[in-house]
């Protein structure tokens, strides 16, 4: 049986992203979780009560007050739901953990010639990891943009430069080919390392870099790899004349804004990188 209380509040609930805390009667949060649709997931407590476990049940069974947040986005709502985890630390947090972990993109450092995978687990092992992601598709659709600026590896095969033919990405413009010498392990080092600083949202000094090659190149007469700069440039360049400048002075911040009244609350995260939101 509902209180009404509760029943009151699962009205109001929007069918938006954001953050809910489930408190107990003394209004301790023993609950925080995150939905694509508030309505919907936190409704979901008490109107399939039949398909709930044991240790669900216990929880909605303590449930005397609900308070929500509504985010922009499905990975504000992420963000916020780790930040209000760990400030409140709240029990059942624990108890229902799911074992659920958002993909990130792990550059494998620590090999001489890195590759670039996904990976759900994060390891103290010398790799380089960034997310996380709110979804798989995100990181693949993220990595197959990058990829196409910065050629990476993804085989596991021991690269020596001596192979004598090289995989369809290399054809295709999706690989450096160092395993048949195109480019020796310093060179490919150099394009993760830019890859790395572009994935930080660092792209001018990827970008005064690759110019820096470019007019090499041109200078030796290649106007072969002066060319697939340039493109390399270009499409650097139609990702960044989409971002907003908000500060001259290119620093980088992740800014949280807050504003509560009358008993709704907003949540925005911005992510400054050099200036640019």
């Amino acid at each position: 049986m509902l209180s009404p209380k509760i029943e009151q509040i699962l009205k109001t609930l929007p069918s938006k992203p954001g953050v809910y805390l489930h408190k107990n009667a003394h209004g301790k949060v023993i609950y925080v979780g995150k939905a694509v649709n508030l309505k919907n997931r936190v409704r979901s407590y008490f109107h399939q009560s039949a398909q709930l476990n044991a240790k669900t049940r216990r929880l909605v069974e303590e449930i005397a007050d609900i308070e929500f947040i509504v985010a922009e986005s499905e990975l504000e709502a992420l963000l916020l739901e780790n930040t209000l985890i760990k400030k409140n630390q709240p029990r059942f947090n624990v108890r229902l953990k799911d074992d659920k972990r958002y993909p990130y993109i792990k550059v494998h450092w620590q090999d001489p010639f890195p590759r670039v995978t996904t990976t759900r687990r994060l390891q103290n092992d010398g790799a380089r990891y960034f997310g996380p992601y709110t979804a798989a598709w995100a990181a693949y659709q993220t990595l197959d943009l990058v990829r196409k600026i910065f050629p990476y590896l993804t085989c596991t095969r021991t690269i020596d430069g001596n192979d004598s033919r090289a995989c369809l990405y290399y054809h295709i413009g999706r690989c450096a080919a160092p395993c048949i010498g195109v480019v020796n392990q310093a060179e490919y080092r150099a394009i993760i390392d830019q890859l790395c600083d572009f994935l930080n949202g660092n792209t001018e000094p990827v970008v005064a870099d690759l110019r820096r090659q470019m007019d090499q190149a041109a200078e030796n007469l290649d106007f072969e790899r002066a060319a697939q700069i340039r493109d390399q440039i270009k499409a650097i360049d139609q990702i960044v004349e989409k971002q907003k400048v908000i500060n001259a002075s290119t620093v980088d911040e992740d800014v949280i804004a807050f504003a509560q009244a009358e008993g709704d609350a907003c949540v925005q995260v911005f992510f400054i990188r050099n200036g640019k939101l």
